[in-house]
């Protein structure tokens, strides 16, 4: 076998690898956005502490 047959998976290589890049794509922007929300979530927990602790 050689890599052009490899990437061509017998015909099924364009719906095969369009498939691969897509769900890495996919889990790139759900990482992200987990990140990005984890940092908003931090920066409120902290500006609510620091709200509470002038109250006090």
């Amino acid at each position: 076998m050689n890599w052009q047959q490899f990437f061509s998976m017998g015909g099924y290589g364009f719906y095969v690898w369009t498939s691969y890049g897509l769900m890495f794509v996919v889990l790139g922007l759900n990482l992200f956005w987990a990140i990005r929300r984890k940092s908003e979530v931090t920066k409120s927990v902290v500006r609510r502490i620091r709200q509470e602790g002038k109250r006090s």
